[in-house]
This record gives structure tokens, C-alpha cells and sequence, in this order.
């Protein structure tokens, strides 16, 4: 069967698109007028998805919470959470579901044809046929519910959105995107918090919900997309028989509408918590912020993030450097969102004064006006064009598959005219006429247009309020008690039956019969050998080489490689400084703007990282390599070479006030990131007392990274502070860039190989060389179990340990564990239950261990969730169906399709952790071959790593005070 015999469908374009390498259709479907575009192609990796125009009237979250509750049983698949049981027991490569301001979207990815069909299907019934019309108890469990356990308790508030939507209003940054959008459409849809404000979205009905459901969840305001290596016609003839065919058409009103423009600049003020012990100076965020024409122009669509590069983004940039000269702000940023109706773009400084608010607005407009005046520099915008470029074709976005990337970026223009889904992905074209425009005084005309002479803009001030999370628990608090004592005996019964009878709902085991229904692969589905690893060590007159034999398109991916093995434990963080200073100082040839420049003109991008590999035989023992990774057309190659050269050889660290730009800026940033990731945070830090791997990754980017930032800033106030830190950097480069450290990594195929021995060879001669003193990497864990008090309202909780350490050895099976903790036990107790956003688990071949848990109202009751779980595992007990289940979630986990870069970094970290196939091999047959007798033996690891008594916590004082036995150290996150 062809598309152009499904009688269903209207063709409406049939075309080749080259730039995606892709045959590409816009369909109509005849009877409810759903919107199909497909791309066929030659990627196994599939992506199907479904979307739907949904634009929120409030801040309630109706949105995200139909997002999470259609997810949660449906007509053919009638189990409480139908997503969940997907995830335990498919060969996915995605499979997720998000709220956007002005759209919902439900895309699936599978290499796998069965299992594609199997998730279209529950995907397909979820979205049109969901229970939420047969029972509350959903909507209460994912939005919101009152909750009181007696009638002598308080009435509290709990709902898996609610919470992660308190965590996300914990975010600086996050405040400040909202309340940009705000700014600028206060009578739009984009004015509305699409995820829901915690404070309104109490005020969201059942009612209200469902009637948001039946407007706008109808084939007739629906967007399907598919993408890969499959049998488009038949896809489609299912799509329609199966679902589509069922409905008629409806008139659904979801239009978009325009904001309309403002008639002069406003001005706007809002606060942020902050601890009582922060400082209210150099800690509020100043914003400029401009609306732009619309999405639709597809030159417009990619020229401002040329314009984010030239005029911010990129070190050097002109507005950041003026800004960052006077002193208004630490870390200075642009951001370009066009993934809404009218694009936006901001100028931020971060750490700034309010005083400085007509300063802040008078240097940028002054640095615009001389931009337009004098002309953009042309090497920064053809460095900002070919970066983008690069991206472009490269396509590699590491885990996600770029058939769900193209689905999203497709909605970028097809959500607001039906004939243009393919304008922002084919973008050869674009790009080709940009170049061109550079050239003349297109991107100067556009800074005159939409930045200086646009009236629709406003300055928006983000300012730190001490309390203010206390204040508004405390009013929340107040509310609530007062309208418990407006409640008579009887309501406030009805809240505590109300309560038991959500927890039994949550409680009770789904009938088999109904799980029997989620579909699922069988264990002959599943590959039985693992992935073989590709490298081969060359030596090439005298430096080491290794060669990872892959296809890359033309594009060489080359690592240099550096062990750390002389320097000092306390070193480590200041190893991670030198990391983020190298490429942004002067050097001999280049001011930091112009080697910026240069890199992206002529590379796909130059990074650096510091990494640890665990020897596979001897697990107590590993490797820290401080890495320069660049990705590079073949042609290229030598002078991508040169540039690293340059970088770390001649980079100038006595640029006392460069310095401090830098290390203010990274303080500003981690500020932020440290809280909004803080499961992470937390478990690393949490690992650190028992592990020396772990203290390293603490050291270099984690907590204990941040507190030596906080201590750098400080000191490099003055002269002799910077010049300490200068020498140190010094110092460091030239005991680690040495030809007897050196490893080169190199990704692509012999053709790309040919040049490589000798570009290796010579940069290895330009290697330091003098004496030096030789340092020991020795690191000795200390027990410290801490609590980091933060303004937020939400915890992330993380017990920690290491089995290793206790004598087990790793097993297969605890891939299984992961999934099964993550979906199963914890998932229960912590997220349905308890109501936290995430929570999951980790196991590594070192034998380091977690629990964490992610947005999370409780601390406590978690704990006590996490000293329960051997337990839980030693009364296992499951059929062989659900066994099957974790099986293949973490199968699928473990073959999720790699990049040819991600190729080149199997093969290299293989190498450094001294692999053996046979040793890959016998753990994934462990995996395979696991039953729940296997299982059951998993809670000796779980006893042993739990053993360590390893706790670190990021929370609320309250919380944290509350459980204060529990920790050996309390103090704030941020000391400021």
C-alpha cells in the first residue's frame, strides 16, 4: 500500500527534502481535518508524536496536569499508569511527554518496529480515550488534593505537579522566564504559566479540567508526526482505522492570537526568595527584553541566534563586555526563544544591583546604536553562522534522536500556519542567504528594527526578597487553617476519607488481567551480544593514538587526553578553574574574542572536561583525565589542532581583571545550577564521603566545586589574590599539558586518520617540558553527612554508600535494579505517594550507590522509604511477565542507538577502564538471565551500600530543622 492510496488522507505536498536527506508529506486527514507531516528515511531510529494546540486561559497548569493524568490509564489499557509499565518493559530510545506555553506534545522513539507500534498505540488511546472521566482520584494524584490523615491533623496540599511546580518557582531563572513572558504578553495566552503557578493552581475544578480535555484533546486540533525507516502507509491506515475514524470534525478554537504591540517600553518589578542570611546586593537580575516579529519568517528564525552570539553569548561579545567592564553584573547572557508565536529575545545580567537598572539599559542601547552605526563585526557573525551551521548538519544531540528534535523544531512554524512545517528544518538554504546578508547591513537593520526602535519591549527586574518563602508558606499555612475551621465536622470527615480513599486507590494492585494488556517484546526480542567496543592504540612516533574506526560524515571528533596522576587532591578544583578559563583568555596571537571567533569559524566547537575511569579489574583504582574535546571538519583538522596548541600553551593567566570576569561568572551560573539539579548535587556530594572518584566529580562540578568558588571569588578581589590564583593556574597548566600525560583520541575513518600522527607529533613537541614538582593524587574520604539549606520549597533527599567496598562484586542485574527501584518501589512510595516530581536510583561498577529523590515535599518520610528497600527486595516476588518487564527497560537503556561520536566514546572510555569484551559480555547475560530470585539477592547490595549511612540533603530550613538528627553539618547552599 502507498500513501497516495489511504482514501483517509488528502495529500496536500509531497516533496524531497535533501537538507534532512528525507521524502517528505503534508496530509490532511478528510474527516476530522488532523494536520499529518511525515519524513521517510533511512533511520531506524523511529519517532512518532502527537501534539495539541493548548493554550492555557490561567495559571492553573490545566496543561501540564492533562499532560501527566492522560498518561494514567486509558480505555484498552485500563491500569492506573499505563507510562510507567511502558517504561519497565520497552526497547524505547524516548519516551516522555511535555507542556509548552502553547502546546502539548506526546512523542515515542523506538529502533524496534514491534515495540514503535505497541507505544503508538498506548500513546494513541491515551490521548483520546484517558480515565479521567471515571474517576478524580487521578486528577487529585497528579494535580492537586487537600490532604488531612485525621481530623485532628492540619489540611496540607500534595499533588505531583503542585510539587514540581513549587520547585520550579524555587529557580531563580525559572521566575525570571515567566515573568519576562508576562511582560510582554499580558493579554496573551504567553502571559498564563502553562505549567501552573502553586498558587493558582488550587483553584483548578475537576470540572474545569475536563473541560479542557474535551476542547481541545480532539483529533480536529491534533498534529501527528512521524519520522524514520517504516511503513508510512500503514502507520497511517492505523492511526485512522484504529483512532481517527471514530471522530467527526470539530471546530476547535485555539488559535494563537497575537499580542498586540505595545505603545511604549514598560518597566517592571518583581521579587525572588532568597535565604534570610543572603545579601540583597549584587543579587538581582536585570532584563531586556524585545518581541519580535514572528516565528514564521524563517531568516529571522535563525538570525537572531546569530545576533545572540555576536552581540552576547560569545566571550568578547560587545554588549557582555560593556556590561561586565561597569561592573553590572557577574554573569551577562543573551537568550533567543523562538519556539513561540512571537520570538523573544532578552539581554540578562545576573548579580546586579537595581540601582544600576538605567545604566544596564543605557550601555546596551549605547552598544547597539555603535553596532548599527559602525557595523556588526563580520568574523563574528560568520563565526556565529558557521557554528550554527555545524549543528545543523551535524545533527547529533547525543541520546535523543534527531527525528524527535526535528518533530519539536517542526512545531515551531507548523503550530501557526498549516502549509509550513518544514520551513526552520530546511534550513540549507537559510543559511546559504544569511551568509550572503552578512555581508551587507541585513543583521545591522535588524538591531535598528526589533531591538532599539521597537517599543514593544520591557525592563524587567527580578529582585531578592529575604523571607519570601517563609512568608508565603506561612500564609498558605494561615489560609489553610483558616478554611479548615470554615469547614464543618462533616466536610472536614469527607477530606480525611477523601484522603485514605486515594491512598488505598494509589495502594491497590492494578487487576492482572488489565496489565496483561499494556503490550510487550518477548526475551527472543532482545539482542543477546553486547555491543562490541571499536579502538585500536596506535603509537606514532612516540605519542599515544587512539583510533576509533567509525563513519562520522566528514567530521573528525579528536580528545586530548591528559592524566592527572601528578597533581595534589587539592589541586582537583583548581584543575576544573583552569578547565573553564582555557579558551577564554588572551594568548599570544588572539584576544579571548577573537580566538572565540576563530574556533567556531573554523571548528564545530572546542570544550574540555574532567573525567574518571574506573579500571574494570581492580575497581579501588582509577584514572582522572583532564580532556580538550573538539569536533572538526576533516579539512580542518590542522588548524583545529593549532588552535588547542595556542590554548594550552599560551593562554595568559596574569589578566588580573579577566580572571575575575570569569570565575564571577561561573559563581553566578553554578548559583542556579547547583539548586535546579540538585538530585545530582546532592548525590554526588553524598558519594564523596565514602568514594574518591566521587570526591573528584564534587570536586570539579559539584557542591564542594561551588564552595571553592565561593572562597576564589572573594579572594581574587584584590591584586594578590588574582595573582595567587594566576600562578596556581600557571603552574597546573604546565604539570598537566605534557607529551608524557598525553593521549589523542580520534573518531572517523582511516581517510580522516591520515593526517593525524603527524598534527599529533608536533603539538606533542610544543608540550611543556621544564622540571616541575611532582604531586600525588591521593584522596581520603571523610563521613560528613550534610544538609544545605536553600530558599526553595522542595527537597532532594540522597542516601548514599558503595557496595564494592563491603566485597560484592557488580552484577548485571543491577541495571534491573535501577529500573525496577525507579518504576516500582520508589516510584510508589515516593512519587504517588509521597508526591515528589522524581525519584531514582544508581549502581556503579566502583560500587558507589543512591537513592535521590527530585522535587520532593518530604525528607523524613523519604529516609524512611529508602531504609526499607532491602526489605521490599528480600519479599520480591513477581511473575515472570514482570520480571520480563525490568528486563527489557533496562536492556533498552543499555542499546539506546549511538552517535558516531558517542561510537568513539564507548571505544575510549572501554580503553581507559581496561575492558574486556568477555566481562561486558557476562554482564549483560546476568542481565538477561535475571529472574526474581536474582532479584531478591540484589538487597545484599542494597544492605551494603546503605551500611555506609551516607546522607546529604538540599531543602528547606524547615524540613531540614525538622530532621536535624540526621546530619553532622547544616548550613546554606549559597553563603553570600
Amino acid at each position: 500500500m502507498k500513501i497516495e492510496d489511504l482514501s483517509a488522507y488528502e495529500i496536500v505536498e509531497k516533496r524531497r527534502i535533501e537538507d534532512l536527506n528525507s521524502d517528505s508529506y503534508i496530509l490532511s486527514h478528510k474527516k476530522t481535518k488532523a494536520r499529518v507531516a511525515l519524513l521517510s528515511n533511512d533511520d531506524e531510529n523511529k519517532v512518532f508524536s502527537i501534539g495539541f494546540r493548548t493554550p492555557p486561559k490561567n495559571s492553573t497548569g490545566v496543561a501540564h496536569i492533562i499532560e501527566h493524568t492522560v498518561l494514567c490509564g486509558s480505555k484498552e489499557f485500563p491500569i492506573k499508569d499505563p507510562f510507567v509499565e511502558l517504561v519497565k518493559g520497552s526497547l524505547n530510545t524516548f519516551l516522555n511527554a511535555m507542556t509548552f506555553p502553547d502546546k502539548t506534545v506526546y512523542p515515542i522513539a523506538s529502533c524496534n518496529d514491534t515495540d514503535f507500534q505497541n507505544l503508538m498505540h498506548v500513546y494513541l488511546d491515551a490521548v483520546f480515550y484517558p480515565n479521567i472521566y471515571k474517576t478524580d482520584k487521578i486528577f487529585k494524584q497528579e494535580g492537586w488534593h487537600y490532604e488531612m490523615e485525621d481530623e485532628n491533623s492540619d489540611i496540607t496540599i500534595n499533588g505531583v505537579v503542585y510539587n514540581e511546580m513549587k520547585g520550579a518557582f524555587s529557580s531563580a531563572e525559572d521566575v525570571l522566564s515567566r515573568e519576562i513572558q508576562c511582560s510582554l504578553f499580558p493579554d496573551t495566552t504567553y502571559g498564563k504559566e502553562s505549567g501552573g503557578d502553586p498558587d493558582f493552581i488550587t483553584d483548578l475544578t475537576y470540572d474545569e479540567y475536563l473541560d479542557f480535555h474535551r476542547k481541545y484533546y480532539h483529533p480536529s486540533n491534533s498534529y501527528i508526526y512521524l519520522y524514520g525507516n517504516m511503513d508510512m502507509a500503514e502507520k497511517l491506515d492505523y492511526i485512522d482505522r484504529e483512532y481517527l475514524s471514530a471522530f467527526d470534525y470539530l471546530k476547535v478554537d485555539s488559535d494563537i492570537p497575537m499580542q498586540a504591540a505595545f505603545e511604549a517600553p514598560k518597566e517592571i518589578h518583581k521579587p525572588y526568595p532568597i535565604m534570610q542570611e543572603e545579601s540583597l546586593e549584587k543579587n538581582t537580575y536585570l532584563s531586556y527584553n524585545c518581541v519580535l516579529k514572528d516565528t514564521l519568517d524563517k531568516k529571522l528564525y535563525v538570525a537572531f541566534d546569530i545576533l545572540d552570539y555576536a552581540l552576547c553569548s560569545a566571550p568578547g561579545a560587545p554588549i557582555k563586555k560593556a556590561l561586565i567592564e561597569k561592573g553590572i553584573g557577574q554573569d551577562v547572557y543573551s537568550e533567543y526563544d523562538n519556539g513561540i508565536k512571537q520570538p523573544v529575545f532578552s539581554i540578562i545580567a545576573k548579580n546586579a544591583d537595581a540601582s544600576q537598572k538605567d545604566e544596564f539599559v543605557n550601555t546596551i542601547r549605547e552598544v547597539l546604536t555603535q553596532q548599527t552605526t559602525d557595523g556588526i563585526e563580520k568574523k563574528s557573525l560568520l563565526a556565529g553562522l558557521n557554528f550554527d551551521e555545524f549543528k545543523y548538519r551535524e545533527a547529533d544531540f547525543g541520546r535523543y534522536p534527531k527525528g524527535l528534535l526535528y518533530g519539536l523544531q517542526v512545531l515551531d512554524s507548523w503550530l501557526y500556519d498549516d502549509a509550513s512545517p518544514w520551513i526552520n528544518v530546511e534550513a540549507n538554504e537559510t543559511f546559504a542567504e544569511l551568509k550572503k546578508e552578512a555581508q551587507g547591513r541585513y543583521f545591522e537593520d535588524l538591531i535598528q528594527k526589533y531591538l532599539l526602535d521597537n517599543d514593544h519591549r520591557t525592563v524587567l527586574l527580578l529582585e531578592p526578597e529575604r523571607g519570601l518563602t517563609e512568608k508565603k508558606d506561612e500564609e498558605l499555612r494561615q489560609s489553610l487553617k483558616k478554611y479548615k475551621e470554615s469547614l464543618s465536622d462533616q466536610e472536614i470527615k469527607k477530606i480525611v476519607e477523601d484522603t485514605r480513599a486515594l491512598k488505598e486507590y494509589q495502594e491497590s494492585p492494578d487487576d492482572p488481567e488489565d496489565l496483561k494488556k499494556i503490550p510487550l517484546l518477548r526475551r527472543e526480542d532482545l539482542r543477546k551480544n553486547a555491543e562490541q567496543f571499536i579502538y585500536e592504540l596506535r603509537e606514532e612516533d612516540g605519542v599515544k593514538i587512539l583510533f576509533h574506526n567509525v563513519f562520522t560524515h566528514g567530521i573528525d571528533y579528536v580528545s586530548f587526553l591528559f592524566d592527572l596522576k601528578n597533581i595534589d587532591a587539592s589541586d582537583i578544583p583548581y584543575a576544573s578553574t583552569l578547565k573553564k578559563v582555557l579558551g577564554m583568555l588572551d594568548t599570544e596571537s588572539y584576544t579571548y574574542g577573537d580566538l572565540y571567533n576563530e574556533i567556531n569559524i573554523h571548528t564545530g566547537g572546542i570544550g574540555g572536561s574532567i573525567g574518571t575511569y574506573t579500571d574494570s579489574s581492580e575497581v579501588t583504582r582509577f584514572e582522572t583525565e583532564f580532556e580538550i574535546n573538539v569536533k572538526v571538519l576533516h579539512e580542518n583538522l590542522s588548524k583545529a589542532f593549532e588552535l588547542i596548541k595556542e590554548i594550552v600553551t599560551s593562554s595568559k593567566y596574569y589578566d588580573y581583571k579577566r580572571l575575575r570576569e570569569i570565575v564571577g561568572e561561573q559563581y553566578a551560573r553554578m548559583q542556579s545550577d547547583l539548586a535546579s539539579a540538585g538530585h545530582q548535587s546532592a548525590a554526588v556530594r553524598a558519594m564523596s564521603y565514602v568514594s574518591p572518584a566521587a570526591m573528584i566529580s564534587d570536586g570539579i562540578s559539584g557542591i564542594g566545586y561551588f564552595k571553592h568558588l565561593e572562597k576564589l571569588n572573594k579572594e581574587i578581589e584584590t591584586d594578590e589574590g588574582a595573582r595567587a590564583l594566576a600562578e596556581k593556574l600557571e603552574s597546573l597548566a604546565k604539570s598537566i599539558f605534557r607529551p608524557e600525560n598525553l593521549l589523542v583520541d580520534i573518531t572517523g575513518t582511516e581517510a580522516e586518520y591520515v593526517n593525524v600522527p603527524q598534527e599529533s607529533r608536533k603539538f606533542a613537541e610544543s608540550l611543556f617540558t621544564s622540571e616541575y614538582n611532582k604531586g600525588s593524587l591521593v584522596l581520603v574520604p571523610v563521613k560528613k553527612n550534610e544538609a544545605f539549606k536553600t530558599a526553595g520549597q522542595v527537597q532532594y533527599v540522597c542516601r548514599a554508600g558503595n557496595f564494592a567496598s563491603k566485597g560484592l562484586k557488580y552484577n548485571g542485574t543491577l541495571r534491573v535494579l535501577k529500573v525496577m527501584m525507579g518504576y516500582d518501589y520508589l516510584w510508589r512510595n515516593i512519587r504517588v505517594l509521597g508526591g515528589a516530581y522524581g525519584c531514582m536510583s544508581s549502581y556503579a561498577k566502583n560500587g558507589d550507590s543512591a537513592f535521590v529523590t527530585y522535587r520532593d515535599p518530604n525528607l523524613q518520610n523519604s529516609v524512611d522509604v529508602f531504609e526499607k528497600a532491602s526489605e521490599y527486595l528480600r519479599e520480591f516476588d513477581a511473575d515472570d511477565r514482570v520480571v520480563l518487564q525490568y528486563v527489557i527497560g533496562a536492556i533498552s537503556d543499555l542499546d539506546t542507538p549511538k552517535t558516531p561520536s558517542g561510537k568513539g566514546t564507548y571505544g575510549l572510555t572501554a580503553y581507559l577502564c581496561n575492558a574486556k569484551m568477555e566481562n561486558i559480555q557476562r554482564n549483560r547475560d546476568e542481565l538477561l538471565a535475571t529472574t526474581k530470585e536474582s532479584i531478591r539477592k540484589m538487597a545484599d547490595y542494597v544492605d551494603a551500600f546503605m551500611e555506609d549511612g551516607c546522607i546529604c540533603v538540599i531543602g528547606t530550613s524547615e524540613k531540614i530543622q525538622e530532621s536535624e538528627s540526621l546530619f553532622d553539618n547544616i548550613g546554606q547552599l549559597v553563603n553570600k
